[in-house]
């Protein structure tokens, strides 16, 4: 026993000194055999660029790949080297090892059957192989998990049950469902992707809730987890705005993870199920695992620097309509054309300086030609059903171009649902945006269900929401029934708790959204 286990260390011995010798940075398909699997199990490894010129040690990112992938994915499509040394180039991050194993299709979960237990192979095998090989900062606190798809579930999972080995996870895209989506999913696709993993294959309906798939549900697992308990774990979660189950199940986690005061990232950004989405998440995925790393608060997400503009006081004016007082935004060639303009209309309790700050922003765009002229109609707080009464008015007096086309209607905060109730019920605008929109779950379910569905055929929808706001249960589930409903329609949660100063932050954005609108 004791000459088996000398022979043991050597061969560790000759393949860590092998590693150390190459020089290589970027090694593919490696091979770990594993005892528990019985079988060899391949990794690719990405290290930092200057790992060999001293004896560091590093932190150590665990990188899970999708369903149908293999440990190549993250190094040919993620393009990991290149996104992390371009963020540790510019002092965004702190140099990291990269960990891409080779998932197969088990969800990074033992099976119920115990016949493949590859979660018991990452834990107890795979991560201390590591720490064996490379030069790592062998604690929880060093080691990260991110993965997309399937990978992002396993990236959560195996945080959630495993907190004393993986310090944060950044799931992208997580390929989870609620218990509803569990017992109605096609029983082909059930079986083949979930039946085979945590219960008997051919089981319909509640059946399928078995006592396993609950120790394997981030819904179950978190529901389970104490006040106390909550700070071991550290979790940054992005979701494509265009994808279709994962739309609601990963909405739901959200939402059940603030009903919880489980503290975490929450974002969802225009896209779908896609490379080019998974790798657009990355700098702000490495940001917060780099943050975690170094035991500090997340930073938070990256902002561009906006410079500040200037209005000229002459393209923010004003009119009286039915003793109704409106501030109105012109473009800077108004006076010099006699065109006539498509237009925003924007109901918010807002100051004139907020006006201007609105207006200016809109003026830059047109100027860097980022979208087309328009007008923008500030609709002041005490107005009541304006299609009615002075939106006839302004198209007289101002040189509006005729049609719902050329309309869009924007709310902000308590003047959402407003603009809501406008929208659903009346085919006179081309786009209807919500931005920071206090939107009570119960009065959104209401609202929609009322609503005609063929009401919003012709008319685009933007919601924008704060992460950490109050009415997250409001916009998400209005999202989501948008969804259910395939009412087409952009989504985006964005980092902070609303106001002001956060709408202006994603009114670039949806101005974009507005003008090609005005042009489908």
């Amino acid at each position: 026993m004791k000459r088996a286990t000398l022979l043991v260390f050597a061969v560790l011995f000759t393949i860590c000194n092998s590693f150390a010798d190459s020089g290589l940075r970027i090694m593919e398909s490696l091979v770990m055999t594993s005892r528990t699997l019985n079988q060899d199990v391949k990794f690719s490894v990405c290290l930092p660029l200057n790992y060999y010129d001293d004896n560091r040690s590093y932190p150590v990112v665990y990188l899970l790949h999708g369903l149908g992938d293999d440990e190549t994915s993250w190094l040919e499509y993620g393009r990991i080297s290149q996104y992390a040394d371009q963020e540790i180039e510019s002092g965004e991050i702190i140099p990291m090892i990269f960990i891409m194993p080779e998932g197969y299709r088990n969800y990074y979960v033992n099976d119920y059957k115990g016949s493949f237990l590859y979660q018991d192979m990452f834990v107890k095998e795979l991560v201390p192989y590591i720490d064996s090989m490379f030069r790592t900062i062998a604690d929880k606190q060093h080691r990260a998990l991110m993965g997309y798809s399937m990978g992002g579930f396993g990236a959560l999972v195996l945080h959630l049950k495993y907190p004393d080995v993986f310090g944060s996870a950044v799931p992208l895209s997580m390929s989870v469902r609620t218990d509803e989506q569990y017992m109605t999913e096609d029983a082909s696709e059930w079986n083949e992707q979930w039946g085979r993993l945590f219960g008997v294959q051919g089981i319909t309906g509640t059946g399928r809730i078995t006592d396993y798939y609950k120790q394997n549900s981030p819904f179950h697992i978190i529901s389970q987890i104490s006040l106390s308990e909550m700070k071991n774990f550290r979790v940054y979660m992005d979701n494509g705005d265009k994808e279709q189950t994962l739309c609601r199940s990963n909405e739901e986690l959200h939402i059940l993870m603030k009903n919880m005061y489980f503290t975490h990232e929450f974002r969802v950004r225009d896209g779908g199920h896609s490379f080019s989405y998974w790798c657009s998440a990355l700098p702000n995925a490495l940001r917060f695992i780099s943050d975690a790393f170094e035991s500090k608060p997340y930073r938070g997400d990256i902002i561009r620097d906006n410079e500040p503009v200037v209005l000229p006081e002459t393209q923010l004016q004003t009119l009286t309509i039915d003793r109704v007082q409106v501030t109105y935004y012109v473009p800077a060639e108004y006076d010099q054309t006699d065109r006539l303009y498509p237009v925003l209309y924007f109901e918010g309790n807002l100051t004139s300086s907020q006006c201007n700050v609105i207006a200016a922003a809109v003026n830059q765009g047109i100027a860097k030609n980022d979208f087309c002229p328009m007008l923008v109609v500030f609709l002041p707080a005490n107005v009541v059903n304006f299609t009615q009464t002075i939106l006839p008015g302004l198209e007289e007096k101002l040189r509006i171009r005729k049609g719902y086309r050329f309309r869009s209607l924007a709310g902000y905060q308590d003047r959402a649902m407003d603009v809501c109730n406008i929208a659903v019920n009346l085919e006179q605008f081309s786009s209807f945006i919500l931005m920071d929109g206090f939107l009570e779950k119960e009065d959104v379910a209401g609202l929609l269900a009322s609503m005609k569905p063929e009401a919003l055929k012709k008319t685009g929808v933007f919601i924008d929401a704060p992460d950490d706001g109050k009415y997250y249960e409001g916009n998400g589930n209005f999202h989501m029934i948008l969804r259910d409903m395939d009412i087409k329609h952009e989504y985006r949660v964005r980092e902070g708790e609303g106001g002001f100063d956060w709408m202006i932050g994603g009114l670039e954005e949806m101005l974009k959204f507005i003008a090609v609108n005005f042009h489908r």
